[in-house]
C-alpha cells in the first residue's frame, strides 16, 4: 500500500522559494504564470495487511506529529494499492 503526501505551505505564509522559481520563469521569458508555490511530496510504502480506514488514520498521525507544520503548512493525501 503506498500514501502519496503532498504538502505547502499555507496561502497566506510568504513562500520565497516560489517567488524565486516564479522570477527565474519571468527572466527565462516564460510569461502567464501568475504565482508559484513550491511544496513538498512525500512517498510512503506501507503494510499491506492493515484497513484502508487504518491506513488513513496513521499517514493523519504522521502527517500531524512530524511530516507537516500544520501552523504553516497544510496537506492532503491519497493512499492507493
Amino acid at each position: 500500500m503506498t500514501a502519496k503526501i503532498y504538502v505547502k505551505l499555507k496561502s497566506e505564509v510568504l513562500d520565497p522559494q516560489g517567488k524565486a522559481v516564479s522570477g527565474g520563469l519571468i527572466n527565462l521569458g516564460f510569461d502567464g504564470v501568475k504565482d508559484v508555490r513550491v511544496g513538498k511530496y512525500i512517498v510512503l510504502d506501507m503494510d499491506d495487511n492493515q484497513s484502508i480506514t487504518e491506513a488513513q488514520e496513521k499517514v493523519k498521525a504522521m502527517c500531524e506529529k512530524l511530516l507537516v507544520n500544520t501552523v504553516i503548512e497544510e496537506y492532503e493525501f491519497a493512499i492507493g494499492l
